[in-house]
């Protein structure tokens, strides 16, 4: 994955207010000290709700 890609949560994040399904977006990646992703999820309007990062075991790439 890369950034700018959009992934799809397999995890509920209640604190953050997400449920599996949700779908974000990569905006950054992290190499050190694991492999994680920054995405950020958005509402309707495009207001950020959530920007959390994430191992790649707790997302999936969406293919639109």
């Amino acid at each position: 994955m890369q950034e700018l890609d959009v992934v799809s949560l397999l995890i509920d994040l209640p604190d953050e207010g997400l449920r599996s399904g949700a779908e974000g977006t990569i905006v950054h990646i992290f190499h050190r000290p694991n492999l994680a992703y920054e995405v950020e999820f958005v509402d309707d309007d495009g207001a950020t709700v959530a920007m959390v990062a994430l191992t790649p075991d707790q997302v999936r790439q969406v293919d639109h």
